[in-house]
């Protein structure tokens, strides 16, 4: 008899989690409180924003590359961005203001 259990592991660091209440979760304890303080606020965004970084999840513009650390594509498609949830490389982050790139920085994280 062959029998295989999948083992599940945390959104946040993909590390196995044994608990029931971390599987319920889907995240392991500190991954879950990281979350919870880092709850997303997207009240410095306009609504257009907020839906351009939902755009940019869905078509998959936005890749993790360690830590918090992301690479983004453009609108157009032609440069990548270096983004952080706190700041971002574009023309944008660059004068201190905030972007879409941030904003789905943001939205990533937290999920």
């Amino acid at each position: 008899m062959n029998t295989t259990t999948e083992q599940v592991t945390c959104l946040g660091c993909r590390r196995p989690l044994r608990s029931a209440a971390s599987i319920a979760r889907g995240r392991g304890p500190v991954c879950d409180r990281r979350a919870r303080q880092s709850a997303v606020d997207l009240r410095d965004f306009t609504p257009a924003q907020v839906d351009a970084a939902r755009e940019l999840i869905e078509d998959a513009a936005i890749v993790p590359l360690r830590g918090r650390v992301f690479r983004t594509v453009s609108t157009d498609g032609r440069e990548l961005h270096l983004t952080h949830p706190a700041t971002c490389n574009c023309a944008a982050g660059l004068k201190a203001r905030r972007c879409y790139h941030i904003a789905a920085a943001r939205l990533l994280l937290a999920a």
